[in-house]
């Protein structure tokens, strides 16, 4: 397998990998546009802009935009993140040029007709009851916002009732000529694909595009705090959120191992201590994530509020006791945890031409697979304790608790707690 990269004069880059022995192939652009480079005032537009990107073109209907790709078998789909939206196909090898001369199309050409600018509201209105609905997944956008208060990073990807139901056309226009100019883009492709082929076409369809005058978004500031909303559920909903390192920083694999050992799978020690031993609780698990700029720990649990006090404590205490007990088959567990789903996940071209999206989106260059699994085998266990002794002592901590809510302990308790 070989990565290619290019770069096109105006600034839009061009990664690909082929991999022998597939007979179909992966492919999109992937674009530096997402949540957190919305004004406040624009909160939703990128994920609304997403939508309508396949409600028409200059050349294509919304339903000749679907045939085009489901006639030859294809799958072609979209996504908004707080930094990336995605629009991505996958098809068989002979389809490659179709796919891309579709995405193209979606991104370049949309013609927002306004009576699909108001169909489409209708469906992202849906989309929020329906989050709003689902309180394990409206509780974690919760935890954004009192993570990062009055920044764009922490506001909602869906955006606001309100705000999506104001939306224009011209609104929209002015998002993609701020933010879709050809130096944020990446076109990433993987499986059967030439990479020569490609950027000749590439060339013909994007050579033409002006770089805009891109303004960074503003610096991401964890903030200590805590969020409740009282509803009549069955379960509370509680979530925690301390603040780690950057994708950036090579910390980051250090606090992946931690976070999978914590909580990233059925032997972890939180589902141990937690579900298995004191049946507190049915879905408990933590996880790293990371930004540009800043990232999370974060835990979650679903009980009932008799006994949120006691999943509360017992958690803070596992976390204490991992940053100093971590065993050597805890971290040797941990560590194959994460090579397992790195590589795993890369038999798919679909995942290989996001990956390679990302790491040009954060390098500017895709880093050998060897690289990345040599750093996740250089995660020691000294490097455990320093880490998980700094996010007890240090680590700023925010929470935010969904449904009957009396019985959750206060933030700055769970925080002396912690660094007891």
């Amino acid at each position: 397998m070989s990565v290619q990269v290019h770069r096109l004069s105006n600034g839009l880059r061009i990664v690909t990998e082929r991999m022998p022995g597939l007979k179909s192939a992966s492919l999109g652009l992937w674009i530096t546009a997402g949540g957190r480079h919305e004004r406040p005032e624009q909160n939703g537009i990128a994920h609304f802009l997403e939508h309508m990107a396949f409600k028409g073109t200059k050349r294509r209907t919304s339903l000749q935009i679907a045939e085009a790709i489901e006639d030859v078998g294809g799958y072609i789909n979209a996504y908004t993140s707080r930094e990336m939206t995605a629009y991505y196909a996958r098809v068989l090898e002979d389809d490659v040029m179709l796919a891309l001369d579709v995405i193209s199309d979606i991104v370049l050409n949309p013609v927002f007709k306004p009576e699909e600018i108001e169909v489409e509201r209708g469906v992202i209105l849906q989309e929020i009851g329906q989050c709003l609905d689902t309180p394990d997944d409206i509780v974690f956008d919760w935890l954004q916002e009192v993570s990062y208060p009055d920044q764009a990073i922490g506001r909602t990807i869906l955006g606001p009732a309100e705000r999506v139901g104001s939306f224009s056309r011209d609104d929209l226009s002015t998002f993609t000529g701020e933010r879709y100019g050809p130096e944020q883009m990446i076109l990433a492709a993987a499986g059967s694909v030439d990479h020569d082929e490609i950027v000749r076409e590439a060339e013909r369809l994007f050579a033409h595009l002006k770089p805009v005058n891109f303004v960074q978004p503003e610096a991401a500031r964890f903030s200590m705090g805590e969020m409740r909303r009282d509803k009549d559920l069955e379960q509370v909903h509680f979530t925690l959120a301390l603040e780690g390192p950057s994708y950036r920083d090579q910390g980051i694999y250090t606090a992946q191992v931690f976070a999978s050992a914590l909580g990233g799978g059925m032997s972890s020690r939180l589902f141990q201590e937690v579900r298995e031993k004191r049946g507190l609780c049915y879905t408990i698990f933590a996880q790293a994530s990371a930004y540009a700029d800043t990232g999370t720990t974060t835990i979650y649990a679903g009980t009932s509020a008799e006994d949120l006090g006691d999943l509360c404590r017992i958690t803070i205490d596992e976390m204490r006791r991992a940053a100093d007990t971590l065993t050597p088959e805890e971290l040797s567990r941990a560590r194959a945890q994460m090579k397992a789903g790195l590589l795993m996940g890369l038999e798919s071209p679909s995942s290989r031409a996001e990956r390679l999206a990302r790491l040009i989106a954060i390098w500017d260059r895709v880093p050998p697979l060897e690289e990345t699994v040599a750093l996740i085998e250089g995660v020691t266990a000294a490097k455990i304790r320093d880490y998980g002794t700094n996010l007890v002592a240090r680590a700023p901590m925010a929470m935010a608790v969904y449904g009957p809510t009396s019985k959750a302990p206060v933030i700055d308790e769970l925080r002396a707690r912690l660094a007891a």
